[in-house]
Parts: C-alpha cells; sequence; structure tokens
C-alpha cells in the first residue's frame, strides 16, 4: 500500500460524522480528538461493501460459519492466539460487551479494577451497572530522551485484588491511551496477581492490531486462558459504524452468563454489512493493508514527537508502542485543567484533542494520529500555537 492512499485527504464534514461534525461553535477545527481515523478502510473491505450494497439485501444477519473460521484464522496466524470458535460471542461493539460483562460476572456494590489513565468507557461500564470503581493507576516512569511512558503497579494491583469486594480486572491490551503493548512478563504477573485473589481478567483487545515498528502485540488469552476477550476489527480498519465485535470466553457457565446478560441489554444483533466487514478484514489483503498503515502512523508519529519536541519542549509526550493516540503532557501550561485547555484549543486555536480528565487523570492531553500528514501539521501547527499563547497569559 503507498503512502499516497493515506496521504489523500477523507474530510468527512456533514456526513454525521462525530469526529467531524460534533463541534457546534464558530470556524474551522480539525478534529484531532476521538479515535476514529481519516483513512478509508481497505480496498478488499471497500469491495465487500460495495457487493453487499449493490445486493439490495440488507436484513437480519448472523455470524456464520465463515465469519468464525476467519476469526479463528486471522487470530491463530497473525497472532498465534488460537480460539475455539463456540466459545465465541458476537456482539455490536466493544463498550456493549464490556457492559453485559460486567453485569454478568460483578454484583452492584462489588468491584472492577481499571488502570488509569484508561478509556472513558471503563469508568461508565462500571458505574452504569452500580458496581464500584477500584483504580490502580499506572506508574509514568520518565526517560531519557525526554519523552514518559507508563508502567502498570503490580503491588497495588495486588493490595486491590485482594480486597474481598475486588471480583474482575478491566486489562487494557494494548492500553490506551497510555500507548503500551505490555510485554509477556508484565501480563503474566497480572495473571497470577488475579489468579491467586480469584479475580476474574477481561482484556479489551480492540487496538490489537495497531502496533508500532519493534513492539509486540501479546494476546492475553494466551496468557490466561480462563479470562475473557474482547476483540473487534473497527480500529485497524475503520469499521466502527459498522458495529462488529466478539467475545471470547472459555468457561461454559460464565460463557452462558455473559450470552445472558448480552440478551437482557438487548445488543445481540449484527448488521449484515459488518458480518461481510470482517471476512474482508481478516484475510491476506487486510494483513498487507494494516501492516502498511503501521507504518504510515509509525511515520505520523516520529512527525508529532518531532514537532512537539521542538516548539513545546516543556510538554513531553509518550512514547508509543500501540494505538495512534499518544499523550502531551500539559502540567507546564499553568492556571488550566486539561479540560480548559481542551475547550480553548477548540475555541481559539482551531484544533479538538482529547482532555486528560476524560481518561481519569489530570495534565495531559491525547492526540489522534490516524490522519493524512498534510492534516497532522496543520493540527499540530494550531495545536503549538494555541498553547505557546496559553502558556504567556
Amino acid at each position: 500500500m503507498s503512502n499516497s492512499d493515506f496521504d489523500r485527504i477523507n474530510e468527512r464534514r456533514h456526513t454525521a460524522s462525530i469526529k467531524w461534525d460534533s463541534y457546534t461553535g464558530n470556524g474551522d477545527v480539525i478534529p484531532l480528538w476521538v479515535a476514529d481515523m481519516d483513512f478509508r478502510t481497505a480496498p478488499v473491505v471497500r469491495e465487500a461493501m460495495i457487493r453487499r450494497a449493490e445486493s439490495g439485501v440488507y436484513g437480519y444477519s448472523f455470524a456464520d460459519e465463515d465469519y468464525m473460521d476467519s476469526l479463528a484464522g486471522w487470530f491463530e496466524g497473525r497472532h498465534g492466539y488460537s480460539i475455539d470458535t463456540s466459545m465465541v460471542i458476537p456482539v455490536p461493539g466493544v463498550v456493549p460487551a464490556l457492559s453485559a460483562i460486567i453485569k454478568a460476572l460483578v454484583k452492584p456494590g462489588e468491584g472492577v479494577i481499571i488502570q488509569p489513565p484508561v478509556y472513558n468507557c471503563f469508568f461508565s461500564s462500571v458505574r452504569n451497572n452500580g458496581c464500584r470503581l477500584l483504580e490502580n493507576p499506572l506508574q509514568r516512569i520518565y526517560l531519557p530522551d525526554g519523552r514518559f511512558t507508563y508502567e502498570m503497579d503490580l503491588d497495588g494491583l495486588a493490595e486491590l485484588a485482594a480486597r474481598p469486594d475486588a471480583k474482575l480486572m478491566i486489562l487494557c491490551n494494548p492500553h490506551n491511551p497510555a500507548g503500551r503493548a505490555w510485554r509477556e512478563e508484565e501480563l503474566e504477573q497480572v495473571a497470577e496477581i488475579c489468579r491467586e485473589n480469584g479475580v476474574r481478567v477481561v482484556s479489551d483487545e480492540i487496538h490489537c492490531e495497531i502496533v508500532m515498528p519493534g513492539c509486540e502485540y501479546v494476546p492475553y488469552g494466551n496468557i490466561d486462558r480462563s479470562a475473557v476477550v474482547c476483540t473487534s476489527p473497527s480500529k485497524a480498519f475503520n469499521t466502527a459504524g459498522l458495529h462488529t465485535s466478539n467475545i471470547v470466553c472459555p468457561d461454559a457457565d460464565t460463557r452462558e452468563a455473559i450470552d445472558h446478560a448480552v440478551n437482557v441489554n438487548e445488543v445481540c444483533d449484527l448488521t449484515c454489512f459488518g458480518v461481510d466487514a470482517l471476512k474482508a478484514s481478516y484475510t491476506q489483503e487486510g494483513a498487507d493493508w494494516v501492516d502498511s498503515l503501521c507504518d504510515y502512523i509509525w511515520e505520523n508519529y516520529r512527525f508529532f514527537a518531532k514537532t512537539v519536541g521542538e516548539r513545546l519542549p516543556e510538554c513531553p509526550v509518550t512514547m508509543l508502542e500501540a494505538t495512534y493516540l499518544p499523550m502531551i503532557d500539559v502540567s507546564a501550561i499553568e492556571g488550566y485543567t486539561s479540560e480548559q485547555l481542551e475547550e480553548k484549543l477548540k475555541a481559539e486555536a482551531g484544533v479538538w484533542v482529547n482532555a486528560g480528565e476524560m481518561y481519569g487523570r489530570e495534565g495531559f492531553l491525547r492526540v489522534n494520529l490516524a490522519c493524512p500528514r498534510a492534516t497532522l501539521a496543520e493540527g499540530l501547527d494550531r495545536l503549538c500555537k494555541g498553547l505557546s499563547a496559553l502558556k504567556r497569559r
């Protein structure tokens, strides 16, 4: 796949796009916020969508044998993760999946461990099911080159897991927004701690394909064969609007409880377009496209880190191992919360990024790099000018 495919401007204004059309203020705003790519999906997926659209039949659909074989073949061949398709519950999204899993496995008032800064829907899924948030914050590690990264606080995890009300841990693997691709030894320690304390683990692996050169995604299901794992092609192939995800649950009784909760929540149906998209995504053509995508995102990250490092040296950025969502530490911009910075950057600089509070921690902004480099360059220029102006006030 040539860079020209990713360099193509695919602006989506006036298409009811959450990313492009949510801003209701005045002026032109470049959206570098929600985790949705600006790239057109892989040609093999586009062709499958055209065939489905031309059929003229868009009725109720289900995950057939070809769907399951595509899912299992992809994870076995690409990641060495063997999935017994009898253990799979198809669902229209990872967030509905997480909600159903919590409903099935945790009683109201019991605790769910999360590791902020982390995807915002972890917080809401726990609260909406009447459960208690048990926060084990990640530890920030400063690197010699001026960037920073995160590690898990395994001692803190062990302390929380030992609590009698701790019943479930939601693992983000790879981690959004810390940008970590967790190492095998880190995941083994998580599995040991949770196993010793009777805490179940559900791993959100929606970002598993977006891994930077030199880094590796380790499926948590290979570490802990009893874990519940949530997957979707949506982040890698820019198909979130097609609502296709899967829960992998090896234990029959747990799977039955989750399947019941999925149906209680009435989030059990797939779309015909989503079924066809997964089959097309999980092919060699899809794999080649994703590999090219990751190379392009890596170059975008290098451009991002260099630009911010030169123009805002007081604002370090995260090391990026996975996802397309690095962070900028904005604690040097005194007098503003990151939520206030987000709003001011939208209104005054014409760029939209996400505030750290959204992920449970203050002091940083999350930036979406999954866009053509020209879009990123303009967005970063506005971001750097905006933060510089606010710093001088």
